[in-house]
């Protein structure tokens, strides 16, 4: 279990892992019940009671492999235009594909969003059509089951189809959506937050008429079997307006990434060690004088490395006094140092990379500052860009 996202991996396909979400057994258990008490039995009376569990647990399972389907739609789309897939993850919602990165372009962006939607047309129109089929050749009372189901998974696909394609984040109308304002305006971040406010929409949309739904039942206005309904649409509004604001969060987030250099995070006054300095020396004269986290290591001006912490903390103390500091340093790397004018995004992607917490910014071979993965941390949480003369946000506090 990945006790982060409180999901389980269950398999993967095409290199993708699958995951299950805590939540996701919660409904599947609702669902079989709704469908074993309720839908089942007002359809196909006379069953015995297991067999209605039965079948509403398999038409459960087949409602939530229909999602599935979907999200490996958008992912097929998504590797076709070389975007890394992390993982498929099937929630108490549905279903969300995590992709490393944005889409290269509006026309790309708009193919992966349509193409989950397509998925659950195509099942949705296989289902009925088999159904209908089945009918009109006069199929026995034997398969009147099994054209119940398929009838009730043609008309759920083509509902997830449909809704997944309101015009607001995250949805994938939304995508589409974020696709042509970013092509019409030419500027992604904007073409999100824009997409964002139509799914803040949506949410309150779906939360309101779910409550006054939900309360004209409660009142007797409304049957009262209308309750649940109305339960639901306020959960699913309140799911959309959340969800859309964490999209809206993540563009401002990405924008800042993308747009604001290193240089207005840098400390720019940078202590350093010499490769001959013993651990002792580094110590007592360093790491507990000014109480930073590491130090990058110049010999005759020249960089040579980094010594953190941790490098020296692997060494008992009592042999402090005789290692030096050359001794347990990391050598440089192309991947420890990073232009003045380089993204935010870089840096965090080169600290990554190469197993950094901090990078040693450098102009025509000279070192001019150093930025810290707690640095850009503190940054970020802030939400907005760097304000000239503010030291908290251009990293000049010395915090390294």
């Amino acid at each position: 279990m990945d006790r982060l996202s409180l999901s389980w991996r269950i398999g993967q396909v095409r290199g993708i892992p699958v995951h299950l979400h805590v939540s996701w057994f919660l409904v599947f258990a609702f669902v079989s019940w709704s469908l074993a008490t309720d839908f089942l039995p007002g359809h196909l009376p006379g069953l015995s009671l297991g067999r209605y569990w039965a079948m509403g647990g398999a038409a459960a399972a087949l409602l939530f492999l229909s999602v599935f389907l979907h999200e490996l739609g958008h992912c097929y789309v998504a590797q076709w235009y070389q975007i890394p897939i992390d993982r498929i993850t099937l929630f108490v919602f549905g279903g969300v594909a995590h992709m490393r990165k944005e889409a290269p372009s509006p026309r790309a962006e708009a193919l992966i969003a349509m193409a989950g939607p397509m998925v659950s047309f195509g099942l949705g129109g296989a289902c009925l059509g088999s159904t209908f089929l089945l009918e009109s050749l006069g199929a026995a009372p034997s398969w009147h089951g099994l054209m119940v189901l398929g009838t009730l998974l043609g008309v759920v696909n083509i509902q997830i189809g449909l809704f997944n394609l309101l015009p607001g984040l995250p949805l994938d109308g939304g995508r589409v959506l974020r696709a042509g304002l970013w092509k019409w305006g030419q500027n992604f971040h904007q073409a999100t937050k824009q997409a964002a406010w139509a799914g803040l929409g949506f949410g309150a949309l779906f939360g309101l008429v779910g409550l006054m739904v939900f309360l004209g039942a409660m009142t007797g206005r409304l049957p009262a079997s209308a309750s649940s309904g109305g339960g639901w649409a306020m959960l699913i509004g309140t799911f959309l307006y959340a969800a859309a604001m964490v999209s809206r969060r993540q563009a401002t987030l990405y924008h800042m990434l993308t747009t604001v250099p290193v240089r207005e995070l840098m400390v720019r006054t940078v202590r350093v060690l010499s490769p001959a300095s013993s651990l002792d020396e580094a110590v007592n004269g360093h790491f507990q004088v000014y109480g930073h986290g590491g130090f990058p290591v110049v010999d005759n001006g020249q960089l040579v490395g980094l010594v953190t912490v941790h490098d020296i903390q692997a060494v008992p103390p009592f042999l402090w006094s005789r290692r030096q500091v050359q001794e347990v340093m990391r050598p440089v790397t192309a991947s420890l140092c990073v232009g003045p004018e380089a993204p935010i995004m870089q840096a965090m992607a080169q600290m990554a990379q190469g197993g950094w917490d901090r990078l040693v910014v450098m102009h025509d071979h000279h070192m001019i500052g150093l930025v810290t993965r707690s640095v850009i941390m503190r940054f970020l949480q802030r939400g907005e860009g760097p304000k000239p003369g503010d030291p908290a946000a251009r990293g000049n506090g010395g915090f390294y």
